[in-house]
Formats: structure tokens, C-alpha cells, sequence
């Protein structure tokens, strides 16, 4: 949607809605019939990241934990920390949508989780081939988040939604980092070691 018609939107929008420092309405209010099919489609997307972002941040305990190589280890620690902001600026995006910060079980994180899950419990402890196997598990959880992340950011832009895409894009290229540095420790060393146990 174009700014000029998100600003013909506001002007027959409800009053209570959020705004924006510079007076830009960032969506449509609960209450507000204005509300479109892509808007609803984005805000359960938002919610769907909001589920998966915190059930990330206990998976990645357990994936540190389970790590072989500090390495790994490191990388998992460091990424648990930026998904806890990763959960921080979904919450920033519900707040300037005016939106209820909300939840939505996914069930394609879940089974993410259960893989990487899976993976520790058939996986020698302390093997390097269990980290193979967790690098594995974490780049399908990037993949995922790059996708959702991608997606929404330019639904977001499609509504007019620039200052909530710009968050969303943030994060986005902070996984795709995540995940180019997975590939680099899985090719500089970790594969290798794995293929002489």
C-alpha cells in the first residue's frame, strides 16, 4: 500500500490507534473495519515468530549444552543471547502496531526442536559428529527464520509498514549471519574432524 493511501486509510481510521513519532499510523486498530485479509496474514506471522523466538531461547540452552566443541558452543551462547533480542523487537513491532503482544503455537519450530532433540539422543556425547548433527538442526531453525523473516518484511513493506520492515529486516540479516557462521564452522574444521571418528 503506498503511503498516500495508508494516510487516506488513517483519516478514516478510529482515533485510538498508534502512531508513530512522526504522526505516520503504523496498522489498522482492533477495532477498526478497515482491517484487511494481508494484515491479519501478517500479525499471525508475527505471532507465529513471537512462539518460535521464545521456544528458541530454551532450545539453544539445551543445543549449547549438548555441543561437543567450544566452538559450537560459543556460537550457540552468542545466538541465544541475540534471539532474546530477537524477542525484544517482536515486541517492539506488536507495540508500534498497537497490537496485543500475542503468541501462536508453531508447529514447524516445534518440530525443529524435536529434531535437534532427536539428533542429541542418537549422537555419541562429546562426539564431533553430534555437532555435525546440531550445526544441521540449527541451519533448518535459520532457514526457517530467514524465510519468515524475509516473508513478513516485505509484507510489511506491501502495507505501508516501513518502520516496522526496517525491524524485521534487522533481524533478518542477523540470521542470515547466524547461518553463514554455522556453514563456517561446520566447513572449517567440524566436518572434517567428524569424517576421522
Amino acid at each position: 500500500m503506498a503511503k498516500k493511501e495508508l494516510q487516506e486509510k488513517i483519516k478514516k481510521g478510529s482515533d485510538d490507534s498508534e502512531q508513530d513519532a512522526d504522526g505516520t499510523k503504523l496498522s489498522a486498530s482492533k477495532n477498526n473495519d478497515k482491517r484487511t485479509p494481508l494484515y491479519d496474514f501478517f500479525l499471525s506471522g508475527l505471532k507465529d515468530l513471537l512462539y518460535a523466538e521464545n521456544k528458541l531461547v530454551d532450545a539453544l540452552q539445551e543445543m549449547e549444552r549438548a555441543a561437543t566443541t567450544e566452538e559450537l558452543k560459543d556460537a550457540f551462547e552468542d545466538h541465544h543471547l541475540l534471539t532474546k533480542k530477537h524477542v525484544s523487537r517482536l515486541k517492539k513491532v506488536f507495540e508500534k502496531l498497537g497490537e496485543q503482544e500475542e503468541s501462536k503455537e508453531c508447529k514447524a519450530i516445534d518440530g525443529l526442536i524435536e529434531e535437534a532433540k532427536e539428533i542429541i539422543k542418537s549422537t555419541e556425547e562429546g562426539s564431533v559428529t553430534r555437532d555435525v548433527g546440531l550445526i544441521i538442526a540449527a541451519q533448518k531453525v535459520e532457514h526457517y527464520e530467514i524465510a519468515s523473516y524475509g516473508g513478513l518484511a516485505q509484507i510489511a513493506i506491501t502495507l505501508g509498514l516501513e518502520k516496522v520492515a526496517d525491524i524485521l529486516e534487522k533481524t533478518l540479516q542477523e540470521e542470515e549471519e547466524t547461518d553463514e557462521s554455522l556453514t563456517d564452522i561446520a566447513e572449517s574444521h567440524i566436518n572434517p574432524e567428524a569424517e576421522k571418528e
